[in-house]
């Protein structure tokens, strides 16, 4: 169950930037017999996406590395702020957030590992997947239940909707 200070800081959030590898993937690094790299996403973290962008959440995607197929999905999705190869992602969050005029207190990330620790810092709503690691987990102030990969993005953009008073509605296009 959030507690009510996830639920404060979720009610203010105007943009979501995620992580990819163990967040929109599994984190495994899959190899074809080229040597090129394939991920796996999971649909129902797209459906999500698609359905939060109708209703005004922003997305972005910052990602230490720089695959094709991760630009595919991102592109399929119309996250049209995705950077790829940056390690240090609190420059280029403050970027992204000036150019939408945003403040600090907007954004959430949604991260995993060490290389999301100085923007999760930097941002008004860390939150982290299931299995992030535990210096990851200490500084999110929300949690998914499910692991990067397996919906945990769904999950956080739900939850992000019940905060921003719009699940019912989102839940209304699909029941009718």
């Amino acid at each position: 169950m959030p507690d009510s200070s996830a639920e404060a800081l979720g009610k203010n959030v105007k943009l979501l930037i995620l992580d990819v590898d163990g967040v929109l993937t599994d984190g495994g690094l899959y190899y074809d017999h080229q040597g090129n790299v394939t991920k796996r996403f999971h649909v129902q973290d797209g459906l999500g996406i698609k359905l939060a962008q109708s209703f005004g959440l922003a997305f972005a995607v910052i990602t230490g590395l720089n695959q094709g197929a991760v630009e595919a999905r991102v592109r399929d999705l119309g996250i049209a702020e995705y950077h790829a190869g940056y390690k240090d992602k609190v420059p280029l969050m403050d970027e992204i957030r000036d150019r939408l005029g945003l403040a600090r207190s907007e954004v959430a990330f949604l991260g995993d590992d060490w290389v999301d620790a100085g923007v999760m810092q930097a941002v008004g709503f860390p939150m982290a997947v299931a299995n992030a690691q535990p210096e990851i987990l200490a500084l999110a102030k929300w949690v998914s239940r499910v692991s990067g990969g397996q919906g945990a993005v769904r999950e956080a953009v739900m939850f992000l909707l019940r905060c921003r008073g719009q699940y019912g509605a989102a839940w209304g296009k699909w029941s009718g």
